[in-house]
Parts: C-alpha cells; structure tokens; sequence
C-alpha cells in the first residue's frame, strides 16, 4: 500500500519538525524550560544524545579503541551525584554537557537511566545538578589516571 504523495510529504514535515524542535532543545541550546514531562524529556535526551554511544539498550560496548561503558544494571548509579558529575566534567571519552544540556534536561535524563535501565526510582532534582555543580565547578581536562 502506498500513500499518496501529499499525504508522504505531510508525514516527513510532521517528522522533521519534531525531530528538530527535540534536537535542537536537546544539543544547541542550555537553560531552555521545558514542558515535557521528566520522563518523557530524558528519554527523549537519552535517545538523541546518549544511546549514540551506550546503546539503545543502554550496555555499552567496545570496539575500534573504544570502550563505552554500560549504564544498564550500573550499580555506580545507585548514588545520584556520579551521573550528575560525569554530565558536569565529562571524564575520559565522555565529554561534559554543560554547554548543550540545561540543569533540568540533565536531571531528567539522570533520572531516567536511573529508573529505566536501573532499579533506582528516586529522582535526581535541578538541586541536585546545582549542588554537584556548585561542589565540582567545570569540565576536568581528559586524563588516563581519574579514577
């Protein structure tokens, strides 16, 4: 069955418009209110920032030099501030989201790879990215020996 051609272009703007209202919320610009729900909007994070490299399963993997590491079943997130400074400071490959995530976008998204991969259901609140960021002030330079 084939849709009209009207009806197709119609479907790719719908498309395209959401792709683009989702990612350019998402990755261009930091502190922008949302009114998405926090569910909704970390996985929507999630989906156009981060399973590009941990997976849409959210294991990680390696290969190429590469070794992503699994947020699925990660009990280093069972304390709220690790993924809080990994999106403040970045470590290793990982680079820091400050300039394309705002403190509401990365709760949201901490909160949902906390729950959805995880069995971690408390939410991690904008203080609690204000409070790790106040304690831990900016990116940390790419080192072999972080630990």
């Amino acid at each position: 069955m084939s849709l009209p051609v009207s009806r197709v272009a119609l479907v790719a703007v719908t498309a395209l418009a959401f792709v683009t209202n989702v990612g350019a919320r998402a990755q261009d610009s930091a502190g922008g209110s949302s009114s998405v729900k926090v569910a909704d909007e970390g996985r929507q994070v999630y989906e156009q920032i981060c399973q590009a490299c941990h997976m849409a399963d959210a294991k990680g993997g390696a290969g190429a030099g590469a070794n992503i590491p699994a947020l699925a079943n990660n009990p280093k997130l069972a304390d709220k501030d690790y993924p809080l400074t990994l999106l403040l400071r970045g470590r290793g490959g990982m680079p820091w989201f400050t300039d394309m995530l705002s403190p509401e976008q990365m709760a949201a998204v901490a909160t949902y790879v906390r729950s959805h991969f995880n069995n971690y259901p408390d939410p991690v609140s904008v203080e609690d990215v204000k409070r790790v960021g106040a304690a831990r002030p900016g990116p940390v330079p790419d080192c072999t020996t972080c630990n």
